[in-house]
């Protein structure tokens, strides 16, 4: 009974994995057919070429390397900032006896809680008053600001189980509360920060509607909103279009990959507390 069990499960799991990999592996393919072919024979006929130019054409003409770019300066200062605020924070509320704490991280989490879309008008006032609209630091600020609060909160919740001897024990030997922080804190939650990074470099990454947002022009538009473009540039090129989204999923698989060990702990240390 077991054992069909089993094997019920793990055909289900393959069944599941495989409707998942589907439009994964069509676009896939898809990229690396010939316009000519997908014209003569449709987007969902079996291939009957192969090419790699049309990763060209979407990385240069379609430019998608200076999308590429800007993304990594929009997402790598992004999560850097975030998770660095968020760790400083996390740790003085769950460390030190503040007064009010409970109320500041609740308040820290409601903006996670309101509708993007009602904030879009004044996010984009706000950004031109203070000089910043269509900069890429524009974008990073939106991004650090609605991100912090729930990195703070799942950061809190991880410093807050740590037992308090290990402070003490560091207290006792002279440590600081800087060198507590960075000596003690800091590796003791790197599985949770790994698994942040690896969440908000995706989230960051893949984000349009901030960036549509605080940006209007092509240079200083990140990946996702440049696939956009590149619809409207190649608007009969499926080809082209499934090159550029593929080129585009390539940067976050490989930050997932490189995180994988540590993204999984952090979730199963995160389920035990």
């Amino acid at each position: 009974m077991n054992k069909l069990r089993t094997g019920a499960f793990h055909t289900g799991m393959i069944l599941l994995s495989l409707l998942w990999l589907g439009p994964v592996i069509w676009v896939v393919v898809m990229s690396t057919r010939s316009f000519d072919d997908i014209a003569a024979h449709g987007v969902g006929s079996l291939p009957r070429s192969f090419t790699l130019d049309t990763y060209r054409q979407a990385w240069t003409d379609g430019g998608e390397l200076r999308a590429l770019i800007n993304s990594m300066l929009v997402t790598v200062p992004s999560v850097a900032l975030s998770l660095g605020l968020a760790a400083v924070a996390a740790f003085a509320l769950s460390r030190f006896r503040i007064p009010g704490r409970r109320t500041i991280l609740l308040l820290m989490l409601a903006g996670n809680l309101l509708p993007p879309q009602i904030l879009l008008i004044p996010v984009a006032k706000f950004s031109e008053l203070t000089g910043l609209y269509d900069t890429l630091w524009a974008l990073i600020a939106v991004q650090v600001g609605f991100g912090l609060g729930f990195y703070t909160f799942v950061l809190h919740g991880f410093m807050r189980d740590l037992p308090g001897e290990i402070q003490e024990a560091a207290t006792i030997d002279g440590a600081g509360v800087g060198q507590i922080f960075t000596r003690v804190m800091l590796p003791l939650t790197r599985p949770a920060l790994a698994a942040l990074g690896a969440l908000s470099f995706t989230w960051i990454f893949n984000d349009l509607l901030w960036a549509i947002t605080v940006l209007r022009t092509d240079d200083n538009m990140p990946v996702t909103p440049a696939l956009l473009g590149l619809q409207g540039q190649f608007v009969s090129s499926w080809n082209v279009i499934a090159a550029g989204t593929v080129i585009a999923a390539v940067p976050t698989v490989a930050v997932f990959l490189r995180f994988q060990r540590h993204f999984v702990s952090g979730l199963a240390l995160g389920a035990v507390k």
